[in-house]
């Protein structure tokens, strides 16, 4: 069997279809579908099946697949080890993290991890979008969610806790809601999903409520929220980290402690693709950030 014509149906398999696959190997699509038919007629066996959107392996070319997706992977990685034999650990990760938890908990740890391996390429985006991990667009994102998507791998980095809170100034002058319901009625501070009403999920020991809120201030940039806050422009409903210092010292206080409140989600996870290479630099990378998220966590109890 033909190794290229295997490295072949891998790449067209994980890119869906022939363009993608053509693009990804700087071929033509002619050239590409050529070497895929040439494949299937040495092997006498269809191993694609073309639908209106994509291209699905048969039943043996899922099986190909697997065994040339790990004989790829072991070439590579054995590449790297006699790359880096004598070195340093070299390599790019490309990392999505959300804004707030990016800037305000994961910045001091990629520092961290940049000075421990000066010789990976850190490339760091801080957004909230899923996607660019099936286009390939970064290695690892990181995401506040309820439940992560089945079809990637989701690494636990712990609980994610909403407070609703207001600057000591605030309180001094209007005091803070009592009551779940009071939200509604003061200038509220919080990000939202763009295009939806903005719903906040309540939790009284067993009962879940659910309080439809109209905020004054709006934005996924988390460093922007708390200097709202804490230019005592409103009542704030964000993760406790963005004011975990704030909150203990007594700068910021929290309001409706008794309730459990959640807007995108009460778990933090990393996410990476199944069955995609890793490299030393990845595997490093994702070993530090689990380690730090789990201390982190700990410090919290």
């Amino acid at each position: 069997m033909d190794l290229n014509s295997l490295s072949l149906l891998v790449e067209i398999v994980e890119a869906g279809n022939l363009s993608e696959a053509a693009r990804r190997l700087h071929m033509s699509r002619a050239n590409v579908s050529q070497r895929l038919a040439q494949f299937e007629r040495s092997l006498g066996q269809e191993l694609l099946r073309r639908t209106t959107r994509r291209i699905e392996p048969t039943e043996i070319g899922l099986r190909l697949y697997e065994h040339g997706r790990t004989i790829r992977n072991e070439l590579m990685a054995a590449n790297e080890s006699v790359a880096s034999l004598g070195h340093s650990l070299q390599g790019r990760v490309r990392l999505s993290v959300p804004s707030g938890y990016g800037q305000l908990v994961m910045s001091d740890w990629l520092v961290e991890f940049k000075r421990r391996h000066p010789g990976i390429v850190l490339d760091v985006m801080f957004e909230n979008r899923v996607e660019d991990l099936m286009r390939e667009e970064v290695d690892i994102a990181v995401r506040v969610m309820s439940e992560p998507p089945q079809n990637l791998v989701a690494r636990d980095m712990g609980s994610v806790r909403y407070v609703a809170c207001a600057s000591s100034a605030w309180v001094r002058e209007h005091g803070l809601p009592a009551r779940l319901e009071e939200l509604r009625h003061v200038p509220l501070i919080t990000s939202a999903v763009q295009g939806r009403q903005l719903r906040v999920s309540a939790y009284l020991d067993s009962e879940r409520h659910e309080v439809l809120l109209e905020p004054t201030i709006i934005s996924e940039n988390f460093l922007f929220l708390r200097q709202s806050i804490l230019a005592s422009l409103g009542v704030g409903i964000v993760p406790d980290y963005v004011f975990e210092n704030e909150l203990r010292e007594g700068e910021v206080v929290a309001a409706l402690a008794e309730w459990r409140l959640s807007i995108f989600g009460s778990r933090m996870y990393m996410l990476y693709m199944p069955g995609r290479h890793r490299t030393k630099a990845i595997t490093t990378f994702i070993d530090f950030m689990l380690a730090r998220a789990k201390e982190a966590g700990r410090r919290r109890e």
